[in-house]
């Protein structure tokens, strides 16, 4: 019997990948995991849950099916130096 809310996160992360998909799904443990299929979208509310079990906020903060968030990504590209434009 399942006692405690971690107990059933480490129970759905043993279960084996429900992804059907050709080809698969990132792991939720994978770098490009955000690249998985949507399979509940709740724009409304501001997340999706994407199939390897990752939580997608629209802040880009995950949650991961272990139970770990992962605080939203910053933009590096904002940091370049600008450049005028010579006319």
């Amino acid at each position: 019997m399942i006692s405690s809310t971690e107990d059933r996160a480490q129970e759905a992360c043993a279960r084996p990948r429900a992804c059907r998909h050709l080809p698969r799904c990132p792991a939720a443990t994978a770098p490009d995991r955000d690249a998985a299929h949507t399979v509940a979208a709740h724009p409304e509310q501001g997340w999706s849950l994407l199939c390897n079990g990752v939580v997608l906020f629209d802040d880009t903060g995950e949650l991961l099916p272990g139970g770990q968030a992962l605080p939203p990504r910053t933009a590096h590209w904002l940091s370049w130096p600008v450049q005028a434009a010579v006319a």
